[in-house]
């Protein structure tokens, strides 16, 4: 019997999802000069808990590469058909 992945049944994937798309604004706001974790947190190099927030998103990141391999991988019959 095969199981299909479902993303809204994965708890773990939703909050790696959250966490990814914190750490994608932070950079985005890290391009106009705004560091959001350093300026809550403290710099990273006195700040054991920016690190741990970087190492977290990080691994978060990471995380998804295993999700969006199975939505690749899936079978033909299992994407949705778009009509135009």
């Amino acid at each position: 019997m095969e199981t299909r992945y479902n993303v809204r049944n994965d708890p773990l994937t939703i909050i790696a999802l959250v966490l990814a798309i914190i750490g994608g604004i932070n950079w985005l706001l890290v391009a106009f000069g705004f560091n959001l974790v350093e300026a809550l947190f403290g710099p990273v190099a006195t700040s054991v808990i920016t690190k741990l927030i970087y190492i977290i998103v990080g691994l978060a990141a990471i995380y998804l590469i295993y999700p969006l391999y199975l939505m690749l991988a899936g079978r033909p019959a299992e994407r949705p058909i778009v009509r135009p």
